[in-house]
């Protein structure tokens, strides 16, 4: 048993059954190896997930609410919401569910809303690795190898408060941690000189632990 959910034992055959998927699928080769603390990590990470899930679907079907069919979040979207969240919102219809209902109502602060770049036709681009941590303490201790990459995109496209720091710090600079309603974010971005870098896309996000 991994947990209760609303009085309802979560069995370790879940957790189990989806460390077999993850070693023998795609990502295998990036997955740490068995026994080790990082290994300890993921399945604690993955163990947090699947609660999640559990969590939502019974909130969910309490609620009267239908399972949801959405594309996965794309990247950048994954890394402001989390990677649990994100990874239990890309995997379960009921979590999508539950965010439908829980976001319905939400009206977006306008310093958290993407701003157009100056010249849409040919907007610039950045590889940026960025990260939100949940407080400042961790945020002042994260290094360049602790961000996440989010690939070529335009900073607009980063919530307005780091998109704004980035803008007026040197490229290739730590940036942060820099506070809004979402966290404290970490950034750091690189303009895209090479025409030939694919546009960003939307992508699944590969499990890791946060």
């Amino acid at each position: 048993m991994i947990g209760w959910v609303d009085g309802r034992p979560i069995s370790r055959k879940l957790l189990d059954e989806r460390l077999t998927a993850l070693r023998e699928g795609p990502l295998s080769a990036a997955l740490p190896v068995p026994g080790t603390s990082e290994d300890r990590q993921l399945a604690r990470w993955l163990t947090q997930v699947i609660l999640t899930e559990a969590l939502c679907e019974s909130t969910a079907t309490g609620l009267g609410l239908r399972p949801q069919e959405k594309p996965p979040l794309d990247r950048l979207a994954a890394v402001e919401l989390g990677s649990i969240n994100a990874a239990a919102y890309n995997g379960s219809p009921w979590v999508r569910a539950m965010f439908d209902h829980i976001t319905a109502d939400v009206t977006t602060p306008s310093e958290w809303r993407r701003r157009p770049s100056p010249d849409p036709a040919f907007p610039a681009r950045h590889l940026v690795r960025h990260r939100l941590f949940s407080d400042r303490e961790r945020a002042c201790e994260a290094s360049p190898a602790d961000l996440e990459p989010l690939g070529p995109i335009t900073l607009d496209s980063l919530p307005a408060a780091i998109a704004e720091a980035l803008q007026t710090h040197p490229h290739t600079t730590l940036v942060g941690p820099i506070e809004d309603g979402l966290g404290w974010h970490v950034a750091i971005a690189t303009p895209v000189t090479t025409p030939s870098l694919p546009a960003h896309s939307a992508s699944t996000p590969a499990p890791a632990p946060p």
